[in-house]
């Protein structure tokens, strides 16, 4: 289930998404330029591993600093592969804009920030015996999700179905499709804890707990008023016109020709008579 296109208003420049895009598109070339020990220690360095914080002795052993919490954020910037990537930024544009443009730059990127350190705070909390690096912005990413699903619960999700070779368009509300979604995050999460095996190599609860960051954090950041699918710009209420009503009587009463309305003035020694087409 791919979402490709949403209904929600995409007002302004959206520069804080693109500049994102940029960013993480930036660090995963430079990831892939470097030589292979080289790019091994900025995974270890910067990505997530749960274990380096839960056990210091063993972080420590293995050459890492368990007081230093820089992966918590540096981890939304790398992806570990194109597709990884790919899908990210596309998620991100698809339903980003939308809210950096309800939201404005600031409280985006305020958002985009506690929706990361709360995705990362809930892999480590399902994690602490990991040992795994974890990196991406799908935790970001899932509480920009669940911002715009708070803020355009009525926008339609385009969403392609691939079956086989033959693909399948729908359209679902904002709600209904993040309800699918986050129930499948749920139950691929609580296998993973009851069977590591289970949906191995995705964070499943990173996502849902930046998911309830975004649903939590966009009704303390999203601005007052604003115009909505839910709530479009109001109107301007026609004018009554306050002008007394013509009375039946009045309307009926013939009104006298001037003389400034008649096709031709009568001259003297001329008997006039008026043009039908005139009374």
């Amino acid at each position: 289930m791919i979402p490709i296109g949403s209904s929600a208003p995409k007002d302004g420049t959206y520069w804080l998404v693109v500049t994102l895009i940029v960013l993480c598109v930036g660090v995963f070339l430079w990831e892939q330029a470097l030589p292979p020990r080289d790019a091994h220690a900025l995974i270890a360095r910067y990505a997530l591993i749960p274990l380096r914080y839960a056990e210091p002795k063993w972080a420590l052993v293995h050459g890492l600093d368990p007081t230093n919490y820089t992966p918590f954020v540096a981890m939304a910037f790398l992806h570990g592969g194109w597709l990884h990537l790919i899908i990210n930024m596309w998620t991100l544009w698809l339903f980003g804009r939308a809210v950096e443009g309800r939201l404005g730059a600031l409280r985006f990127a305020v958002l985009y920030a506690l929706c990361t350190l709360l995705a990362s705070g809930a892999h480590f909390l399902a994690n602490t015996d990991s040992a795994t690096p974890t990196l991406g912005a799908s935790g970001a990413i899932a509480g920009v999700l669940g911002a715009h699903a708070m803020l355009f619960p009525k926008a339609r999700i385009v969403i392609v179905l691939p079956i086989w070779f033959i693909p399948l368009f729908f359209r679902l509300s904002a709600m209904i499709f993040v309800a699918i979604w986050l129930g499948l995050q749920l139950l691929q999460g609580a296998g993973s804890l009851l069977s590591p095996t289970i949906g191995a190599g995705i964070a499943w609860w990173a996502h849902i707990g930046g998911f309830l960051a975004g649903l939590l954090f966009v009704h303390i950041l999203a601005p007052p008023g604003g115009p909505t699918p839910d709530r479009p710009e109001p109107q301007a209420e026609p004018r009554e016109d306050t002008r007394p009503a013509e009375t039946a009587s009045e309307a009926e009463q013939p009104r006298p020709l001037s003389q400034a309305s008649l096709p031709i003035a009568p001259s003297a020694g001329v008997r006039w008579r008026p043009d039908r087409r005139s009374q």
